[in-house]
């Protein structure tokens, strides 16, 4: 099934439930591994201006310094930034702006929200569905030529899988918007490289692309809904076109001015190698167990994991007080898959002793 192409028409056949997030799981009173938010207290630096930011509530927000920070940031002029209301929301610009595709294609498994735009906006949608027996490897042969949207995620969400740079950059041409959704590449990290591995978020070269980053995970922020989009400035102001008025809160053009700032993308180097470090033991841990295995080579906040019955230990793990992401929701995964968050060394070794007594039993 190397990369298999299915074409889903719409209100025809089973569909996922491409509305089934990891916070409907986390519901209170259990460990939480099903979501994929950093929990840790808020730095100072993010802290003061956000609390700073309710004092200019009377004001319409003004997104201008936080879209020249965010431009900053990634070495690009402002005019190819979009601030959106969580990465989330460009999705929905995306489907609505893009209205005459003719051929869009969603690279699975993958975050369903760019599909579940797509439909919702009336458009067909094919499928590449990579092989977990390939470990979620892309293979950019695999899309199809006159495909004039695609849309993948780097790292992808379930799959924890960092493509190759090169592989997406590949998928760009003339005629075709490229989406690469980024909103783990602050999470990923590799010996002697210095910034993100594999991002695309600096290229200004490739036609056609549009990168779609958040900043909620890292720095727990999914409560204020504070994403953006890079890309070609005319790409962006179709999008912009079809956006409504003060679409982001002033808190959270704070949050974003904050989170571009040199200590911020600095605080995030560091994050991620100890992420790095916890990921690598949640890996050794879950591996050691029976009938477990790990899919692909995780590099992001969270694991993809196979195992049979996957569905029935979920309900368990619940039952013992633990939450974690089910899998049969993400298109080309089924009920035998689970989605787990990295958390720090100690919630790990605990998490996995319970599992190891529910899949002993």
């Amino acid at each position: 099934m190397r990369g298999q192409l299915i074409e889903v028409p719409l209100g025809t056949g089973p569909v996922p439930d491409l509305g089934h997030h990891g916070d409907v799981e986390a519901t209170p009173g259990l460990v939480d591994l099903a979501v994929n938010v950093r929990r840790d207290t808020m730095p100072d630096w993010l802290a003061d201006p956000l609390t700073a930011s309710l004092a200019e509530l009377a004001a319409y927000p003004d997104p201008g310094p936080a879209r020249a920070a965010v431009a900053a940031r990634h070495g690009r002029p402002p005019e190819e930034v979009l601030l959106t209301a969580g990465a989330a929301e460009g999705f929905v610009l995306l489907a609505r702006a893009l209205a005459g595709v003719r051929r869009p294609v969603v690279v699975h498994p993958q975050f369903t929200e760019p599909e579940a735009a797509l439909r919702a906006a009336g458009h067909q949608v094919e499928r590449v569905l990579l092989d977990p027996a390939d470990g979620f490897r892309f293979d950019p042969a695999r899309v199809p030529a006159d495909a004039d949207l695609v849309m993948i995620g780097n790292p992808t969400n379930p799959t924890s899988v960092l493509h190759p740079a090169a592989d997406l950059a590949a998928l760009a041409r003339s005629g075709r918007v490229l989406v690469v959704d980024e909103a783990f590449a602050d999470t990923t990290a590799a010996p002697g490289v210095p910034g993100e591995p594999e991002s695309l978020a600096g290229r200004r070269d490739l036609p056609g692309l549009v990168v779609v980053r958040s900043l909620t995970k890292t720095w727990g922020l999914a409560g204020l809904r504070i994403g953006y989009l890079l890309g070609e400035a005319a790409l962006l102001d179709r999008l912009a076109a079809v956006q409504p008025l003060w679409a982001v809160s002033t808190p959270a053009l704070a949050a974003a001015t904050a989170c571009a700032s040199p200590t911020a993308v600095a605080a995030e180097r560091e994050i991620a190698a100890r992420l790095a470090a916890d990921r690598d033991h949640l890996v050794a841990r879950l591996s050691a167990l029976p009938g477990v295995r790990v899919a692909g080579r995780p590099a992001s906040a969270f694991v993809l994991l196979h195992l049979a019955g996957a569905d029935r230990v979920r309900e368990t793990l619940r039952e013992r007080g633990w939450a974690v992401r089910r899998g049969d929701t993400f298109p080309g995964l089924g009920p035998d898959w689970l989605r787990v968050a990295v958390r720090d060394p100690a919630t790990t070794d605990a998490f996995i002793e319970v599992l190891a007594e529910i899949l002993e039993a």
